[in-house]
């Protein structure tokens, strides 16, 4: 924040236009006010009192101008200017130039003005005064003629007014844009509206005082009590106006006032950058303090507030003798720093912030540590406004805090709230809204995370599901039995084309099958399959394999490639319409018990095809979605679709457990267990088929909350999986309390442990003490033959990852299970031992 008046002084490279204008103003002011000044010499003895005595008030009320507080592009406001334009409308222009001249020289001295400013202000008051003059002539004859006031007088007052104001804010604003660059219409409107209701009341107090004069000298002292009272009005008016930019208790500017500097900087430093200066960076420094919450409910809000007069002195202490600080609310500060060079100065100036606030606060003999996190955000690499330099920095403050840190500077990838996550939040919406729905009354089937439907040998209509597919809420009494005894009768309709489903099923996936059906070779043509590697000819093996491109294409959401199909090919994405918010599915990947190579479940993950990103990542879409309310939806879609998934999986003859993620946000509300119940019941399928699993993050969140969902999913039968278990903070005390089943040992365990033994040492200690607590441990990330030895020589239970298999749609699971056949560690060494699909053996 800039000391002193700024109009002092120039800034560098407009000096010479702006002296110009200077010097221009200063000639056409002694020209028109040359001839009048010497014709005066004649007049001053004919002068009346009246004069004499405006005059003097003239002079000594300027001694003692009114200057308002903040401004910096309007100018005082002068009450010589009322008794100046009245000489004028009563004596003529020579008598009200001389006095305004003498005013302006006490003013300028008083208020300690360059004396180039002070020359400036007495040529535009000429210049004013002259133009007023010229106004006042073009009237029929003398003001006040006769003594009496008519309505040309009136008509030539307020000519001559207008006049003056407008040439003399004209000149002034004018003066202001050749020195600061300032844009015409902004500047002029700024200050507009003060200069007319303050100068503006000057002018027209003008003729009452030529009025009284006319009447009696002595009457002309009494316009000192209004002049007063406007004096005090104007006073009152602009430190209330000040007072609406300052914080109450520390005195600091408030959110109001930084807006104002930060917008007026970032116009000086667009200007620095366009002039090429090397000083042309602007930060916005957002301080958040630490527990400061903590000492409110502890010590009370009046220590509190004590603390915050104590960190404004220390931060203003801190800072340069150019930069602002503000307080924007509760324990929230600003800085703005002007005039910088690069990033690394504004990094230092956080570290002086951080440095003044590192030793402790003594409040009533307690020492309170009064830390903080800094985000900066700067001018122009992060925002050219206020508003996004402001969110920027909000952004970085945040990013300090989660990383445990004190400064960090703005980063794109920190902003999980930017525009394109927005919008890819409302494509998300989209999607779960209009969701798959049947036409009409065509003939559906169950859908499963594929959106394949059953076969027509199961038909069910979408107007009417409770009579085959789905039963009554009621147990099923009015269809004359429970859910199981409904279970058995579908099951007793299928077994009769059980073998000839399971034919078409797996035919339509497998490209060997039907190259096979195509050549005449029956269904059971193909080759033999060890784990995912087919004993088969070269040629005939790489028809199974995935491409690495197709691969790269999968896993980077390349657009035009949906990725491998059954037989390894890609295939092209189909054009979508347009604003069409894109798929979700589901892909499954299978869990495989390590000691009998039997495929025990899968896991459902989420995908997502959006229009324009291609596959978005997973991690990317739970964020998104965790930050509302469509995490609902998103959790309803995603236990409607496994669940209905696996009833389709049941009506096949596969008996598997599939597992899905739940987020921290479905587990507090509580609803999640009463969905669940409900869809299990819907569909027919038994609880002990689906899996529920929390992370350690879910559940540190809210403990209380959380065990209280997960006990009423434990009651309903569904299992409960501690997902990534390792990297939170979970004690042993929720182990032994909470209701699991499994625990999943995170990848990043799994994936080093054939290479570092401390990974291997942990490993085996989780290992070993989910077994003595009677859980199932599966491993993730398994991805090589060496880690599945290692995992089964320490005892785990089941292992998951691209080894086995990668996910798939559900589809293709199916046509993988036609192929796997299961392989136990102790005849790898034997067999070869399983191979992950799109891989080779010499790669594993």
């Amino acid at each position: 924040m800039e000391t002193g008046d700024p109009r002092n002084s120039v800034p560098p490279g407009r000096s010479g236009l702006f002296f110009g204008f200077v010097g221009a103003i200063g000639v056409v002011a002694l020209a028109v006010s040359a001839g009048p000044l010497v014709a005066l010499a004649d007049r001053w003895s004919e002068l009346p009192a009246a004069f004499w005595t405006m005059a003097a008030l003239a002079v000594a009320c300027d001694a003692r101008p009114f200057v308002p507080p903040g401004r910096r592009q309007t100018s005082a406001v002068f009450p010589s200017t009322c008794f100046t334009f009245a000489i004028l409308l009563g004596w003529g222009f020579g008598p009200a130039v001389a006095v305004q001249a003498v005013a302006v020289a006490v003013s300028g001295w008083r208020l300690g003005y360059a004396p180039w400013r002070t020359g400036f202000n007495a040529a535009q008051y000429a210049c004013a005064l002259a133009a007023a003059y010229a106004v006042t002539r073009l009237g029929p004859g003398e003001l006040f003629g006769g003594g009496r006031l008519h309505w040309t007088d009136v008509a030539a007052v307020g000519g001559a007014t207008l006049a003056w104001f407008v040439v003399n804010y004209g000149l002034v604003s004018s003066a202001v844009r050749l020195r600061f660059g300032d844009r015409w219409w902004p500047s002029v409107r700024s200050g507009l509206a003060y200069e007319l209701l303050s100068t503006g009341s000057l002018l027209l107090l003008a003729p009452v005082l030529v009025a009284a004069a006319r009447a009696s000298a002595a009457l002309i002292p009494l316009v000192l009590v209004p002049l007063f009272a406007v004096y005090r009005m104007a006073r009152l008016s602009a430190e209330r106006e000040q007072l609406a930019d300052v914080d109450p208790l520390t005195g600091l500017p408030n959110r109001k006032a930084l807006l104002t500097e930060v917008a007026e900087q970032v116009h000086l430093h667009g200007e620095r950058a366009a002039r090429g200066a090397p000083d042309a960076h602007l930060a916005l420094l957002l301080l958040d303090l630490d527990r400061f919450k903590h000492v409110n409910d502890a010590l009370g809000h009046a220590v509190g507030d004590r603390l915050l007069v104590e960190v404004s002195a220390r931060l203003m202490g801190a800072v340069g003798t150019g930069d602002m600080v503000a307080r924007l609310g509760g324990d929230e500060f600003a800085i703005v720093v002007p005039r910088l060079a690069d990033i690394d100065q504004a990094r230092e100036r956080a570290d002086r912030v951080v440095a003044a606030l590192a030793e402790p606060v003594p409040l009533d003999g307690l020492p309170l540590d009064v830390g903080g996190a800094i985000g900066i955000a700067l001018y122009p690499d992060h925002g050219e406004d206020f508003a996004t330099l402001m969110r920027h920095a909000d952004v970085a403050m945040y990013d300090a805090k989660h990383r445990n840190d004190t400064v960090a500077v703005y980063a794109p990838e920190s902003d999980h709230n930017s525009a394109e996550r927005l919008s890819l939040l409302a494509d998300l919406r989209r999607v779960l809204e209009s969701g798959p729905s049947a036409q009409g009354g065509e003939t559906v089937g169950v859908r499963g995370g594929d959106g394949a439907a059953l076969t027509p040998a199961l038909p069910v209509r979408a107007d009417r599901p409770a009579r085959n597919q789905r039963p009554a809420r009621d147990g099923g009494r009015r269809s004359g039995g429970g859910p199981n005894r409904w279970l058995r009768r579908r099951r007793e309709r299928v077994e009769e084309r059980h073998d000839d489903l399971i034919e078409q099923i797996l035919t339509g996936a497998d490209p060997i099958r039907r190259r096979a059906a195509r050549s005449g070779g029956g269904p059971g043509a193909g080759p033999l399959v060890v784990g995912d590697a087919e004993l088969a000819p070269a040629a005939e093996t790489a028809d199974a394999d995935v491409s690495d491109d197709a691969e790269a294409a999968v896993s980077t959401g390349a657009p035009g490639v949906i990725g491998p199909t059954a037989d390894g090919s890609t295939a092209a994405e189909p054009d979508d319409q347009a604003g069409h918010p894109g798929e979700i599915t589901m892909y499954y990947q299978p869990q495989i018990a390590i000691a009998t190579g039997e495929v025990v479940g899968v896991e459902a993950l989420l995908r997502w095809r959006h229009p324009r990103r291609g596959m978005v990542d997973p991690g990317e879409l739970i964020q998104v979605a965790e930050q509302s309310a469509v995490m609902r939806l998103l959790t309803r879609r995603v236990v409607d679709d496994v669940v209905e998934q696996l009833a389709k999986w049941s009506a096949a003859g596969l008996t598997l457990r599939a597992a899905l993620n739940v987020s921290v946000r479905d587990l507090h509300t509580g609803e999640i267990a009463d969905q669940i119940a409900d869809r299990l019941a819907r569909y027919g399928v038994p609880p002990e088929r689906l899996q529920v699993e929390i992370t350690e993050g879910a559940l540190m969140a809210d403990p209380r909350r959380v065990l209280a969902s997960i006990t009423q999913l434990h009651r309903i039968g569904v299992g409960i999986a501690l997902d990534d278990f390792g990297t939170g903070y979970s004690s042993l005390q929720h182990l032994r309390r909470l209701p699991l089943s499994e625990v999943k040992v995170d990848r990043s365990f799994v994936l080093g442990m054939a290479e570092d033994p401390d990974d291997a040492a942990i490993v085996r200690s989780m290992i070993e003490l989910a077994g003595a607590l009677g859980l199932r441990v599966v491993a993730e990330g398994v991805e090589d033959e060496r880690t599945w030895r290692m995992l089964h020589a320490a005892g785990c239970d089941v292992a998951q990852g691209w080894f086995h298999a990668r996910p798939m749609p559900a589809e293709d699971l199916v046509a993988w299970l036609s192929r796997y056949r299961p392989v136990r560690p102790a005849e790898a060494g034997s067999r070869g031992g399983p191979v992950p699909e799109g891989e080779s053996k010499a790669s594993s």
